[in-house]
């Protein structure tokens, strides 16, 4: 017999062993879809991600550099999140100590309802030493955007809708801007441009992530956005299932548009919608420190 050739019974042993990997293959999977299941849906929801970012421009002005800015987004209150879980996201946010917050949108899931009083007492303990700053999502528009305004403004928020104004400090200045939603809005960046400068310093917030290709066309030098939630789930080696409109395009984290010329930072999110799960794609509060290239 050729001792090259294996012998019947080694195949035998061989079909066995492949098939016995497989069953425990198989039966792993099953165990760990419960778990894994278990994680998004109860674990990983709460486990906030404090994401520290330094970006720079040459446009920045030097009297603001190394200004300490902090983003949260897609709250959704009323979907799994209430008043005391905003109130302790106030006090993480405190302990960061920034100088500019700024809310892209989705403060609610469908409406304010009674608990408008709550959630203004919330936001109220959110501290910047130059300003709050909000715009509203697709899901504030669904049961009137006024209202959802009203709690904001009440809050010591400033919400820009198509509105801009000048951000100072020791002796510098920027523009920040904010748009209507890109979905149910009517965003006009003209308008929330009226009054600044093409050389200074310009940053927007727009709910949709997508908006930054209209962007790409003005004087903007920052684009935060929500919206996506980072796709919610994300798998290994795949990335984000699937986002909704107006984030198809850009989804998660930093992106440089039109050779740097627009820097845009997609943040996560703080709560979930339609689905309350969360995998590979925890909560975000995003601490942007700006730095003058």
């Amino acid at each position: 017999m050729d001792p090259n050739i294996p012998s019947q019974p080694s195949k035998k042993l061989s079909r066995r062993s492949f098939l016995k990997r497989a069953a425990v293959t198989t039966a792993g999977a099953l165990i760990a879809a419960p778990a894994a299941y278990t994680y998004a849906r109860y674990a990983e929801p709460k486990w906030l991600d404090i994401n520290e970012v330094t970006l720079t421009s040459a446009r920045l002005p030097k009297e603001l550099d190394g200004l300490r800015l902090v983003q949260f987004s897609d709250v959704h209150l009323g979907f799994h999140y209430d008043a005391p879980a905003l109130e302790q996201l106030a006090q993480t946010i405190n302990g960061l100590n920034p100088e500019i917050v700024c809310f892209t949108g989705d403060l609610v899931d469908y409406a304010v309802g009674q608990a408008g009083g709550a959630y203004v007492k919330a936001l109220s303990l959110i501290q910047a030493s130059i300003g709050r700053y909000a715009v509203l999502g697709n899901h504030d528009y669904f049961n009137g955007p006024n209202a959802v305004e009203k709690v904001l403004n009440s809050a010591g928020f400033k919400t820009l809708r198509n509105a801009g104004l000048r951000v100072e400090r020791s002796g510098g200045a920027m523009w920040l801007a904010g748009v209507e939603d890109q979905w149910h809005g009517k965003p006009n960046l003209d308008k929330a441009l009226n009054g600044a400068a093409p050389e200074e310093f310009t940053l927007l917030l727009s709910h949709c992530p997508d908006f930054a290709d209209e962007t790409l066309k003005f004087p903007v030098d920052l684009q935060l956005s929500g919206h996506s939630h980072g796709g919610q789930v994300r798998l290994p080696l795949y990335g984000h299932v699937v986002t909704p409109k107006f984030s198809k395009k850009y989804v998660i984290g930093r992106y440089e548009l039109g050779g740097g010329k627009l820097q845009l930072y997609v943040n996560r999110g703080i709560g979930v919608s339609q689905h309350q799960v969360r995998f590979l794609c925890r909560p975000e509060l995003s601490v942007f420190t700006l730095r003058k290239a």
